[in-house]
């Protein structure tokens, strides 16, 4: 599912059920440390960060629960498909991020992984969680947007 966009970045996979569930504060861009055979199966598009947030620990940004398929190839220098990943931020970017998660009780979700001059990187979203009301909300509007549509294709 690699697509080329036209600003030279190759989306390697989206998370399109954050902004279903989420509200997004802040974007911004991280870079990710990776393993040799990760960076291999991530090349062949072999990534899910669906379920996967960012958390703090000793000071740094983790990235929990993103699966990137085992690579056939490596045989034992394998990588863990669900490894915790570290992320490259300035400081002050990590200080901000931790100030927002303690005080304002936000969370950090990627929202898509894509290559920027041969590196991979990750969008993060600075969020907070939707009620059930909002979400119902959301699909409210998102099939009315639709049955607009259809009724001005079928009119015109």
């Amino acid at each position: 599912m690699i697509r080329k966009t036209n600003n030279g970045l190759k989306i390697i996979c989206l998370n399109r059920k954050a902004s279903f569930n989420y509200f997004f504060e802040d974007l911004l861009e991280a870079g990710i440390v990776l393993k040799g055979s990760e960076i291999k199966s991530i090349r062949q598009g072999k990534v899910n960060i669906a379920d996967s947030y960012a958390i703090e620990k000793n000071g740094e940004l983790i990235l929990i629960n993103s699966h990137i398929a085992s690579y056939k190839q490596a045989s034992y220098t394998n990588h863990k498909p669900l490894d915790n990943r570290k992320l490259l931020l300035n400081k002050k970017e990590i200080n901000k991020l931790i100030g927002k998660i303690q005080r304002e009780g936000l969370t950090i979700v990627p929202t898509k992984m894509y290559f920027k001059k041969g590196k991979a990187k990750i969008e993060l979203a600075v969020a907070k969680g939707k009620k059930q009301y909002d979400k119902r909300a959301t699909k409210k509007n998102r099939d009315w947007s639709r049955e607009k549509a259809r009724y001005v294709r079928r009119s015109s």
